[in-house]
């Protein structure tokens, strides 16, 4: 029986790679951990994949998945989740910025703590203050959000329980938000542990600012799609209903005026030449397209599930 898995998305990391195999076999071994890491090679531009086939051949916990373009975090993860066999499941990035010898202890969190999740959080930094400071204002914005207290929910190194990775699908940016992805699936014990962050030994960081603007967009996504996949007409049909009844109220107005101002002599003004009018006429319209985006979105979703989004090229010590 495995107790641990260890997975690791590898993107142009060929430099570090033998320090961090080496490190994580150290740390199984000193502890007798049964394990598996799984290093999953995201389309890398430079040896990565040699780098990973060699180090496999010399030991058989190693093993290596190779996609054949770059497909992103979260497919990654989702590849290593959908192979990973042991009890608790532990992520992290393959840069060394994350220590290995936090396994132990993100494990006893989830075996005796009974947590379903794990977080790291990275509480002493060792970047700019460009990016610490956007890290803290968005964790802040997301905690505010979801719900979860945490206060890193981008930290790449994280504890699962098995049942949980295989409960949830990583798709699109949703790396940073599987905790939520998790609790919004039924494994709200959600933990935290402060972890050390390693400075960068090589190469450099593969994010830019943008990682944070496209963080806020996913978490709007992620957001919208748990409480509306299942129910889209409860969004739409909402929107169209108050557009709908807006427009029928400012048209049955405009009548009433009319009809008030013909019968008392009054001076009338055409109800087209009436700026109301065309705004009235727009909103009825709008009203009855979310309706029917509405049923559209119901009929797409009722019987639909999320392709695999990424293709394997070749792998490496798998049995299966």
């Amino acid at each position: 029986m495995t107790q641990i898995s260890v997975v690791v998305p590898v993107f142009n990391e060929e430099e570090s790679l033998p320090e961090l195999t080496h490190w994580i076999s150290r740390v199984m071994d000193t502890h007798g951990f049964s394990y598996e890491v799984i290093l999953i090679n995201d389309g890398s531009t430079d040896r990565s994949w040699t780098v990973i086939q060699s180090l496999s051949s010399q030991n058989a916990n190693l093993k290596g998945l190779n996609f054949t373009r770059n497909f992103g975090k979260s497919a990654a993860l989702d590849a290593g989740f959908r192979r990973a066999i042991g009890d608790v499941v532990i992520t992290m990035d393959a840069d060394l910025q994350d220590s290995p010898d936090e396994i132990p202890g993100l494990y006893e969190m989830i075996i005796n703590g009974g947590l379903d999740v794990v977080s790291g959080w990275k509480k002493e930094r060792h970047d700019p203050i460009s990016k610490t400071i956007p890290s803290k204002f968005f964790n802040g914005v997301t905690r505010w959000i979801s719900g979860i207290k945490l206060h890193d929910f981008n930290c790449g190194l994280k504890a699962y329980r098995n049942k949980v990775v295989k409960n949830i699908q990583v798709y699109g940016e949703m790396h940073r938000y599987i905790p939520l992805l998790a609790k919004w699936n039924g494994f709200g014990k959600i933990g935290e542990k402060i972890v050390q962050h390693q400075p960068r030994k090589y190469g450099y960081s593969k994010f830019g600012l943008e990682r944070f603007l496209n963080g806020f967009l996913d978490l709007i996504t992620v957001s919208f799609v748990h409480r509306y996949k299942k129910k889209p007409m409860h969004f739409f049909g909402l929107l169209g209903t108050l557009s709908f009844l807006s427009g029928f109220g400012i048209t049955v107005w405009l009548i009433f005026e009319k009809i008030y101002s013909l019968s008392n002599g009054l001076k009338v003004r055409e109800i087209v030449d009436q700026p109301l009018f065309f705004l009235a006429l727009v909103a009825l319209i709008i009203g009855v397209q979310l309706f029917v985006t509405g049923f559209i979105a119901e009929l797409m979703t009722s019987n639909q599930s999320k392709e695999i989004e990424y293709k394997i090229d070749e792998e490496v010590n798998f049995d299966f």
